[in-house]
Formats: C-alpha cells, sequence, structure tokens
C-alpha cells in the first residue's frame, strides 16, 4: 500500500499575525482550530519594513523617481494618470511607495514622462546606490563573486 501526503495548502502570512491577550468572556469556551501537519511557515517581517537597516525599499525608490521627474517637468498627477491610463489614486500610491506596481505600470507611467522602463530602472538603482553608499561593483553575491547590474524579477 501507498500512503499519501495530505492535501494542506502551506500558507506564508503577508503580515505579521498580531497576538491579542486573552481576556476572559461569559460563555461557552470553543475549542481552538487545529493546525494542519507539517513544518509551521516561517515568521514575515512588517510588509513595510525594509529588509537590512538602511537599505529602503524598492516600492519607495521607484516611486521617488515617478515623483521627482513628474515635479521636474512640472506636471500634475492627473495629467500624467490619463497619459498612462492609470487613476490618480494609484499613481499617487505608486509615487508614495504604497503600492508595488507592476511592470506593466511603471512602463506606462515612464513613457508618459518620456522615459523607457529601462531609464526609469537605471534611476532607481542610481538612487539606490546614493542612498545607501555603497558602490555598485561593491556588492558580493552568494558565490563571493562580485557583479555589478541590477536584477528585477516579477
Amino acid at each position: 500500500m501507498t500512503r499519501q501526503a495530505p492535501n494542506h495548502a502551506r500558507t506564508v502570512p503577508l503580515r505579521p499575525v498580531t497576538v491579542r491577550p486573552m481576556t476572559a468572556r461569559p460563555g461557552p469556551v470553543r475549542p481552538a482550530a487545529a493546525a494542519p501537519p507539517g513544518p509551521a511557515p516561517a515568521p514575515s517581517a512588517p510588509a513595510s519594513a525594509p529588509s537590512a537597516p538602511g537599505e529602503p525599499l524598492w516600492r519607495d525608490l521607484v516611486g521617488d523617481v515617478l515623483r521627482g521627474e513628474r515635479l521636474a517637468q512640472e506636471r500634475t498627477l492627473k495629467d500624467v494618470a490619463e497619459a498612462a491610463r492609470i487613476s490618480v489614486p494609484y499613481l499617487s500610491e505608486v509615487e508614495r511607495g504604497r503600492k508595488e506596481a507592476s511592470s506593466e505600470v511603471l512602463a506606462a507611467a515612464a513613457r508618459a514622462l518620456g522615459l523607457g522602463l529601462g531609464d526609469l530602472l537605471a534611476r532607481a538603482h542610481g538612487e539606490l546606490v546614493r542612498v545607501t553608499g555603497r558602490r555598485p561593483g561593491a556588492v558580493r553575491g552568494r558565490s563571493g563573486s562580485s557583479y555589478d547590474g541590477l536584477c528585477l524579477a516579477a
């Protein structure tokens, strides 16, 4: 006979789970739901916290570049959002680093500002280097070799 593994999905929380203190309440006590068998999900960092001290989030860098270019061109959010065919509130949230925009949205916003997606990413990379004070070639990969470039996977 073959034994099949239980068909349970493993979930990883996107936001940290907050534990509320237990308070005594009148009424029947209900048993807690049993956790599915298998390894417990790894704790995740808060969505708004940088991955390492002193390193900004990518969405903040891209948002700063978009906003800086828009202001340098003296254009309004409405003007750029209409040209990019995205909503004004969404563009505002992208500029403020509150939304992780897709590559399509970033490309549309960049085009609306007269930039290519590569230009936007290169400027964000330059901002990352400026903010962290690191030279691009000074970063070491897992294998120990140094690299000078930018990789974005979506």
